[in-house]
């Protein structure tokens, strides 16, 4: 299975949104910007987390997006699924021998584990403990 760029751009947007959680809609600019991304591909992903109930708009000058809910009840599987597809490793799994469907689908279940037990919570957390792992000190 490999993810796109769909799929990491649109957790970029869920992981920023998570971390501003709180503290009002956050513009797509802002978040494009920041991340060195392209605001119109953004705005496309945006359209299908909208649509699942990921994100919610706020119109006007101080508009933007927004978690409907907090970042620990969103998981990095909810975002994939809706703008990857279902979790599969390979198509026709039905028509494998039985040893290799059973490899298949033990792969499937292993990524859908770790895709549905990572919130983002966890993420911002993760990537939170990182920068400060990064800054070392020498006396």
């Amino acid at each position: 299975m490999k993810i796109s760029t769909k799929g990491r751009y649109g957790l970029t947007i869920m992981i920023e949104l998570a971390r501003k959680y709180g503290e009002g809609p956050t513009p797509l600019k802002t978040i494009a910007q920041d991340n060195n991304l392209s605001e119109h591909y953004l705005e496309q992903l945006a359209t299908p987390l909208r649509n699942a109930g990921l994100i919610t708009s706020v119109r006007g000058a101080y508009g933007g997006y927004k978690l409907p809910k907090e970042p620990s009840q969103i998981t990095a599987g909810d975002i994939i699924r809706v703008l990857e597809g279902p979790i599969t490793p390979v198509e026709g799994i039905e028509d494998e021998e039985p040893a290799k469907q059973a490899l298949w689908m033990r792969i499937r279940d292993a990524v859908k584990d770790v895709l549905d037990t990572t919130t983002l919570t966890d993420l911002t957390q993760y990537d939170d403990k990182q920068k400060q792992e990064s800054y070392m000190f020498y006396i």
